[in-house]
């Protein structure tokens, strides 16, 4: 699946921007409300633009070891609320961009 120029530099930005601000965001609240749905539709757009065919077996296995380390990691440095409150901001825009790649992973596998 080629990707062209304009979807490419979309993709890239998009995640660039979405863990930055995830982590500029943590760092000085914990992420609610409008920064929260902001974070979530960044991870769409990363889920859907940013990965190709190639790329999705490695990018589930990290987008899982992420999540499952973020929510562990936030409940665990409830002594840290900066550190959980960065790891809960990443869970904002990771879990949505994993489930958007299984789910067209899962599609490509039914089709072939």
């Amino acid at each position: 699946m080629a990707k062209t120029r304009g979807v490419d530099i979309v993709g890239k930005w998009a995640f660039l921007i979405g863990v930055i601000l995830a982590v500029v965001l943590g760092l000085f609240d914990p992420v609610m409300g409008n920064w929260a749905i902001v974070l979530v539709v960044i991870g769409l757009i990363v889920g859907l633009l940013n990965v190709t065919d190639k790329e999705v077996t490695p990018f589930l296995m990290s987008g899982a070891v992420l999540i499952i380390a973020s929510a562990l990691g936030g409940s665990l440095m409830s002594d840290m609320p900066y550190v959980g409150a960065v790891l809960d901001a990443l869970l904002a825009v990771f879990v949505p961009a994993t489930v958007i790649v299984a789910i067209k992973n899962v599609f490509s596998l039914a089709r072939n």
